[in-house]
């Protein structure tokens, strides 16, 4: 077996745990027994001996401060407060007078008013008291007097004036007996003005409800008691008494109003929490603890009480009992040694939280450290579940038994949703769970624990997801097929496969699924679920297999829709040839609409097979798409342009042929296979198309003659189209004449063809006329071509006078060039050389450049082609051969020194010819020089030789 969820916590504590009450003996001797102690906000007030005050800020305990009550009677402290903000301090002393001494003097200040009276309890402010100013303030006295006070020190001159601004009576609290003291005074405030007023004597807790109008808080209490003046107000009593009472609050942090109570009286501890919103008492839950055996309210009865979050202590006269106010058990006790005394008080801060306790020579302290850490256990085990995980959500391995027992409790009390919820939360081992829920037949819960495990586990666990998936896949089919079949359960039915469809698509399971898609396909195909398999197959982007769906279920129109709207190219080339036999102008309105994306010779097969079995109404579906991809498209595909072509010739010949117009005729730009084209159309009859792709191929004679089975103007067209040859032009005008002719017997129109061809004339056509014709017909076609020739007859002869008249004109400049001359200067030089140009034959040009001989034979002769280099060596070679003296007198080339005689060349007459290649031109201004433009200076077979000899 797989576990889905990794084994439990362990739970081992490496160190003993700290306790909750850390109790902590405070360093300090005091020089006199201590009396009386009270703090409040970090502020300590000791009352040692008989006249001896200690005050001590607690933020710097080495600077404490003495203040001498300076009382010369026997008067004794009888009990201190301390306001909230530890400012104001209030000592009573056993001859019923009180003291006031705020913080910031140090004289002791007595209020008169206050005298005669032994004060029990003070009820302080805390909504207008200040450091200068206490507000209006309850005093409870030891004869059951309630008063309402003031005190107030005037910032200019402290002592100018009584710091008692009143002291007045506003109630008297009484028992049965009579008049009771008045043990504790508490003020409250709640919602929309009304202000709870607690006070106890020794048996009763009395509770005082009234509002204070908005803006007249200042005028203090007096109305609130005034309302309870004619009758008792709500009081809670119980019968015993060991002569006093407290009652203690717990506020949280962050708030200003306390969330419960602790009361200690004759019969054990009554507490419970405030609710602010009741209208005539705020005492909510409330419980008694009744005290245990081993505390006997005769010998060593209770002194005080404090009230923490959870718990509630009790001072004893030897020891410390700790008592949890969730399940009234004594959690705590630590006993005194003997050593320090009995007991006297306890109190604490409520700021800081901490809780003092003091002997008449020692003192203690007390911190309370996490005091909810076992909070969860209590909750748990009153089956408060939702707060139990709420104290302990950091805790993971407390959390898990929480769970595990809130998961049990739903399962005992058949709340099977619930316990599966929970279940899937703990690491409890999955077999085990699963089994419970099967047992039970509890399908719908096990879907529910399913379906938490699965979102609870890690990417990583990849097995436990497959088999959780898979489950749960099986488990929906099932309970949808159940639900299916009762007419009566549709709508859990509905609500079920929403919620199944919710799973399938879940992006959480979509990996998995995706993974495991042929085993869900399985799963749905054994239930028969179609429905389910074509939202899972859309789901997984399997649209191959939706398609597949609709189109066996001829579905068609859904199939196309699924095309569209994923717009997948191989799709569209797999279904397009069923769906086109069923939806052709849907199938192509698709197709257009994907455009480019798809390549139209992947769906010439759909067309070609549904075209051969199809109407000619539904060709033309075929056709519209062929001529969007065409004049659209802009496709080149020749594949694409034939397939077009074989559509037109089978039903549209008038289209075809505007189609091959507009192609061109220029074969470089045709797009279709000529030779198919050509077939295709002698096949279908199309003699025009024919024609003009004979024209496109320059197969002009082809044309022609084809077109002349057709139309006469046809072939005309054609037989001008070989503008460059002349002859074919005039053979294809006189296959068209000997059709009219030959063919059509018809004189007039082989006539027309003569003036329509310039190339034919009369003489051409005359052979194809029978020999017995009249010449009617043609006799000024006869006149006009031999007027033509009696002028071209004319136009030669002139021709002739004028080469004769140029012949002349040439004699002349030759025999004229035979007397020019030229002179030359002794001094002149060769241009080549720079040397005296009369030492060597040399040649002198018209323009005025002289070289000597052999320095023009080496300037040309590297330019000259090879045959005339060849040449002119074979030349050099005769004239050396000549037995002839070699006195020769070169005369300039424009001299007539060419002398044709008979049998073997003579000497001048090979000069010459060497003349005619070396002084054709000058070599400065003549064509070599032109042509040796793009020659370099340095032969590049000679450039490494010539490089070296600069170096």
């Amino acid at each position: 077996s797989v576990h889905v969820l990794s084994p439990g916590y362990v739970n081992a504590r490496l160190e003993k745990e700290t306790p909750i009450f850390n109790k902590q003996r405070i360093d300090f001797a005091p020089p006199e027994k201590i009396n009386s102690l009270v703090v409040s906000s970090n502020q300590l007030c000791m009352s040692l001996g008989k006249d001896t005050l200690l005050r001590i800020d607690l933020g710097k305990p080495d600077e404490p401060n003495q203040v001498e009550l300076g009382r010369k009677d026997e008067a004794k402290v009888y009990k201190m407060f301390l306001d909230h903000t530890g400012s104001h301090l209030l000592i009573a002393l056993n001859t019923s007078e009180c003291l006031y001494l705020n913080r910031s003097v140090q004289k002791v200040r007595a209020l008169s008013r206050w005298k005669g009276h032994l004060i029990e309890s003070v009820g302080w402010n805390k909504f207008l008291g200040s450091e200068t100013n206490t507000g209006p303030i309850l005093v409870g006295t030891a004869q059951g007097q309630i008063y309402e006070a003031e005190i107030s020190v005037s910032e200019g001159s402290l002592f100018s004036t009584n710091p008692d601004q009143y002291f007045r009576q506003v109630y008297t609290l009484e028992e049965e007996s009579g008049p009771a003291p008045v043990c504790c005074l508490e003020i409250e405030r709640g919602i929309e003005g009304k202000f709870f007023i607690i006070a106890t004597t020794r048996k009763r807790l009395f509770q005082f409800v009234g509002k204070v109008p908005e803006g007249t808080e200042q005028q203090g209490f007096s109305s609130i008691f005034a309302l309870h003046a004619d009758h008792l107000p709500s009081f809670r009593e119980f019968p015993a008494s060991f002569g006093f009472s407290e009652i203690a609050f717990y506020t949280p942090k962050l708030r200003s109003n306390p969330r419960s109570f602790a009361w200690m009286m004759g019969n054990g501890v009554l507490y419970g929490t405030l609710d602010y919103s009741r209208p005539d008492s705020i005492l909510s839950d409330e419980r008694v603890w009744v005290y245990p055996s081993d505390i006997d309210i005769t010998v060593n009865k209770p002194i005080s009480i404090v009230l923490t979050q959870f718990h509630f202590l009790l001072l004893l006269p030897d020891r410390v009992k700790a008592v949890c106010t969730l399940n009234g058990q004594v959690v705590f006790q630590d006993l005194f040694l003997e050593k320090f005394g009995l007991l006297t008080r306890m109190i604490k801060d409520p700021t800081v939280q901490q809780i003092w306790i003091h002997t008449e020579k020692v003192v203690f302290r007390y911190h309370v450290q996490r005091e909810s850490r076992d909070v969860w256990k209590m909750y748990m085990n009153m089956n408060k579940f939702d707060l139990a995980k709420e104290y302990c959500k950091d805790r993971p391995e407390c959390l898990d038994i929480v769970l595990a027992k809130e998961a049990e409790h739903c399962f005992q009390n058949k709340r099977y949703l619930d316990s599966a919820k929970c279940y899937a939360l703990t690491q409890n081992y999955f077999e085990e769970i699963a089994l419970k829920f099967i047992e039970a037949k509890q399908e719908e819960a096990l879907m529910e624990f399913l379906i938490k495990k699965l979102n609870n586990l890690k990417p990583s666990e990849k097995t436990q997801t497959t088999l959780l998936t898979t489950w749960l896949t099986e488990l929906y089919l099932n309970w949808l097929g159940i639900l299916e079949g009762d007419p009566s359960q549709r709508n859990l039915y509905l609500d079920t496969r929403e919620k199944f469809r919710t799973f399938l698509s879940s992006p959480k399971n979509k990996d998995c699924l995706f993974n495991n898609r042929a085993s869900i396909y399985e799963l749905l195909a054994s239930h028969g679920d179609t429905e389910h398999m074509v939202y899972f197959a859309v789901i997984m982007q399997d649209y191959e297999r939706v398609v597949a769906h609709h189109c066996q279920h001829d579905e068609y129109d859904e199939a196309l829709n699924v095309l569209s709207r994923h717009r997948d190219e191989k799709l569209f080339y797999k279904f397009s040839p069923v769906l086109i036999q069923h939806i052709p102008k849907k199938v192509v309105d698709a197709w257009i609409s994907m455009g480019s994306r798809l390549d139209a010779r992947n769906l010439i097969p759909a067309l070609v097979n549904y075209s051969q079995s199809a109407s000619t109404q539904q060709i033309n579906e075929a056709i519209r798409y062929m001529e969007f991809c065409v004049y659209q498209l802009e496709e080149t595909q020749q594949a694409i342009h034939n397939y077009l072509l074989s559509l037109y010739a089978l039903c549209r010949p008038d289209s075809l042929l505007s189609y091959l117009e507009q192609a061109g005729t220029n074969p470089n730009r045709i797009h279709y296979d000529l030779k198919y084209a050509l077939r295709l159309c002698a096949e279908h009859g199309h003699h025009h198309a024919c024609v003009h792709i004979y024209k496109v191929m320059e197969l002009y004679e082809e044309a022609v003659d084809l077109a002349l089975q057709v139309d006469v103007d046809l072939a005309k067209s054609c037989a001008d189209l070989p503008e460059d040859d002349e002859e074919l032009r005039k053979k294809l005008w006189l296959k068209i004449a000997r059709h009219v002719v030959q063919e059509e017997k018809d004189v007039k129109k082989a006539m027309a063809c003569l003036s329509s061809c310039a190339l034919l004339k009369i003489e051409d056509v005359l052979p194809f006329f029978p020999d017995f014709v009249t010449i009617d017909h043609f006799k000024e076609a006869i006149c006009n071509s031999l007027e033509d020739y009696n002028k071209h007859i004319e136009e030669l002869k002139r021709e002739m006078e004028e080469a004769t008249q140029s012949a002349k004109r040439i004699r002349e400049d030759i025999q004229e060039m035979r007397n020019k001359y030229g002179s030359v200067e002794p001094q002149e030089k060769c241009a080549a050389c720079d040397f005296p140009l009369l030492n060597r034959p040399f040649y002198l040009f018209l323009c005025g450049h002289m070289f000597h001989y052999d320095c023009l034979l080496q300037a040309v002769f590297p330019n000259l082609p090879a045959y005339k280099q060849a040449k002119l060596e074979d030349l050099q070679k005769k004239l050396a051969a000549t037995s002839q003296p070699s006195k020769s007198h070169h005369r300039p080339k424009d001299t007539d020194s060419i002398s044709l005689g008979k049998g073997q060349q003579s000497r001048e007459q090979i000069k010459a010819d060497i003349d005619d290649i070396v002084a054709a031109e000058c070599v400065y201004c003549g064509e070599l020089m032109i042509r040796s433009i793009d020659k370099p200076f340095i032969d590049p077979q000679k450039y490494e030789e010539e490089m070296q000899s600069w170096l």
